[in-house]
Order: structure tokens, then sequence, then C-alpha cells
């Protein structure tokens, strides 16, 4: 490298704004620091120790939410573009988020059931069951349920618009049939599809980023029945057989869940191989 070339090297660091040198942001300023740490407010009084414990962790689910979306949104755009490469990363990071989530309920569980009943009637009647972006993933992701609309009782406008445009808009699910359309296989029905998957599943030489994808997809599926059944033993650990703070049956509901599937279809596959 010439004296020339090793000044111009060294210039470009000195203009990068890395460090002070920047001078732009600090750590706190970036992160937002001061408003998401005052978002922590607990309810009981006198104050519940454990509150804190359950406010947190579940703003940070709403944040591993919001993060899923992005990824999820992504990915189905993608695959709308013809993509098989990124769709399946970003699908990846939502199985990886995935498994964080189950793993924070192990936090919850430091939480002994007296000391959430010291705080838990001032929850009434909030519930997880009002998380708008928990639907926004299901119906994202392939389970649309548009009755939930109309259960759903203390929507804002603005999580109702939201939750309105995931089930007009394509889900990932959606997308991949329109993926495997653009590979020439046939997916007006059922029966086609599942003829077009075995097709897929039995040569992997030819459609290996068909079938990676189709992989990508019920693991995501699959980590979030998982983090379902976990839910459903915390919430027994806590309240036993008692009735959710929403008016749900609790354990019982949480339970009736476990079942759903992202892609039942893909979960059928299994038994035609």
């Amino acid at each position: 490298m010439t004296n020339e070339s090793a000044g111009s090297a060294a210039g470009n660091w000195t203009d990068a704004h890395f460090g002070e040198q920047g001078g732009q942001l600090t750590y706190g300023d970036y992160l937002r620091l001061s408003g998401l740490l005052e978002a922590q407010v607990p309810e009981s009084s006198p104050p519940a120790h454990d509150e804190l414990l359950f406010i947190t962790i579940h703003q940070v689910y709403e944040l591993w939410f919001k993060l899923i979306l992005h990824e999820l949104g992504d990915a189905r755009d993608r695959l709308l573009a013809g993509e098989t490469y990124l769709p399946r990363v970003r699908l990846e990071r939502c199985l990886a988020i995935q498994r964080v989530l189950v793993s924070q309920v192990d936090v919850i569980d430091t939480m002994t059931p007296q000391d959430f009943l010291r705080f838990r009637n001032k929850l009434a009647p909030a519930s997880g069951f009002q998380s708008g972006q928990f639907r926004e993933i299901e119906f994202l992701s392939g389970l649309k349920d548009p009755t939930y609309l109309k259960r759903f009782r203390g929507l804002t406008d603005l999580e109702r618009e939201r939750l309105e445009r995931r089930l007009a808009e394509p889900s990932v699910w959606e997308a991949f049939l329109a993926m495997l359309d653009r590979h020439g296989f046939a997916v007006a029905g059922p029966e086609e599809r599942f003829a077009s998957l075995v097709a897929i599943s039995r040569d992997r030489e030819q459609y290996g980023p068909l079938w990676d994808l189709a992989e990508a997809m019920i693991a995501h599926d699959q980590a979030w029945s998982l983090w379902r059944a976990r839910h459903v033993l915390m919430a027994e650990r806590q309240i036993g057989t008692k009735a959710g703070t929403g008016g749900s049956a609790g354990g019982a509901y949480l339970r009736s869940r476990v079942e759903l599937r992202f892609y039942p279809e893909l979960w059928e596959l299994r038994s035609g191989l």
C-alpha cells in the first residue's frame, strides 16, 4: 500500500463517525431508554413485589412479537416476489425468537401463586387474549380467524385496523402456495396441493429450496405450539383451574388452542410420505 493510499484509508476511518467522533447519539438516546424504562407501572397498592416481574415479562413478549411480525412480513413479501433463500432465513430467525419466548416462561415460574394473587385482581379484565400482535402473528402465519374480531373486547381503532388488514392481505401460507404455483405445481385444491408437496418431498435434489422453506415453516409452527403448551403449564401452575382474568376458561381454554396449526397441510404431508 502506498503512503497516499494508506493516508486515504486512515482518513476514511476518521470520517466514519464511529465512537466519540460521531457525537450523534448516545446509547440511551438511540434505544429511547427513558421512555422504555418508564413504561413499567405497577397498579397494586400496597405494591406487590412480583408485579414488576409480570409487567416486564409481558412487555418483552410484545417487543419480540413486534420483531416476529417484522420478519414474517418480510418473508411473505419475498415469497411473493419469487425468492426462496431470504424467506427461509427470516423464518429461522422467528424460530430462534420463539425459543426465547419459551425460555422466558421460566422467569415467570419463579413467581409463586401466592405472590401472583397479591395483584392478580388488578389485571381484570385485561388478558393475554387481548394481545393484538399475538393475533397478527396467527393471521400473518396462516391461521386467520375473522370471528376473533367479534369476540375481542377492548380493541383500539388502530388494533382493529391492523387485524383487518392482516385478514385481507396474503399470509405466509398463501405466499408459499404462490411460490409453488410459480414453479409449476398445482395448488388449486387440497388434493392437488398434497400431490405437489409429496412430489417436492420425493425429489429434494431438484426441489431442495422449496422443501427447505416448507421445513422452516413447520418449525415456526411447531415452536408456536410449544410456546402455547408451555404457557398452559405456567397458567395452571399459577391459577390452577380458575377462570382467566379476561373471562376465559383459563387453562382449559389455553389447552384448546395448543392443537391449532398454521400449516395443517404440511403436517398432513407426513402421513403420505
